[in-house]
Formats: structure tokens, C-alpha cells, sequence
């Protein structure tokens, strides 16, 4: 359904009718901003990820804690 949707043909369709709609004044602007959303996006996954790592391995560290308290009291 998709083959050959960014053909170079294409993408220089998009891009004249993009300079048409906002001007080439705008373009670098719009660039900017979307690269900007980007790289907070990633900023954001990485930061989730590391949370999301962190609780893991404490969990682990407090549930082997678990298991030698237990083996003591035996």
C-alpha cells in the first residue's frame, strides 16, 4: 500500500506546495520547532526509561532482602 510513497518526485511536490502554504521565511522556523519537539521526544523516552530502570533494580535489591530476612528467621 505504502511502496514507493517517498519517491523523490513526491517529496519535491511536498516541499513546493509546503514553500507555497507557509513561505520560505517560515520554513526554517517550522524546522526548527519540529527538530525541537523531536529531540524533547527522545529526551523524554530516555529520561522514562532510565526512571523505569531504576525502580526495577530496587525492587529486586529489596525483594532478596525479603528472601534473606526470611531465611534467618527459619
Amino acid at each position: 500500500m505504502f511502496e514507493g510513497l517517498f519517491q523523490p518526485m513526491h517529496l519535491l511536490v511536498i516541499f513546493v506546495i509546503a514553500v507555497l502554504v507557509f513561505g520560505p521565511k517560515r520554513l526554517p522556523e517550522l524546522g526548527k520547532g519540529l527538530g525541537d519537539g523531536i529531540r524533547a521526544l527522545k529526551e523524554g523516552l530516555r529520561d522514562d526509561a532510565a526512571k523505569n530502570a531504576t525502580p526495577a533494580s530496587t525492587s529486586t535489591t529489596a525483594a532478596a532482602d525479603q528472601t534473606n530476612k526470611d531465611s534467618t528467621k527459619v
